[in-house]
């Protein structure tokens, strides 16, 4: 079992700057952690990638967040952060912290909503 904590969200006027960081905890780590994530959900929209990182840093991000986002990560404290810059009142979702372990099992964190005001 993997546990995911994320943290950062909160409300924020529109061309404004949010961290999120999202720690991962368990048992399950000790089999490593490969690709880390964040997803985001709009209201009344599925749930779509935002950015992810592989250990070894690749990274992959959506076509609407280039250029303004910002995905990294600490493999020593297994925690994935993300940067999000010039936001826009669009980008308010709940946004979902996500992991891939080394014996193919996906966790999802409970997710921190982010606000962004016009």
């Amino acid at each position: 079992q993997v546990q995911l904590v994320e943290s950062g969200g909160g409300l924020v006027q529109a061309g404004g700057s949010l961290r999120l960081s999202c720690a991962a905890s368990g048992i399950g780590i000790i089999f490593g952690i490969n690709t880390m994530g964040w997803y985001r959900q709009a209201p009344g929209k599925q749930r779509e990638l935002v950015a992810t990182i592989t250990r070894g840093s690749r990274t992959n991000y959506a076509d609407s967040v280039k250029g303004r986002f910002t995905i990294s990560r600490d493999n020593a404290k297994n925690t994935v952060y993300l940067q999000m810059n010039s936001l826009k009142p669009e980008d308010t979702a709940v946004y979902y912290c996500n992991t891939d372990t080394n014996t193919g099992e996906t966790y999802w964190g409970q997710g921190t909503q982010v606000t962004v005001s016009s």
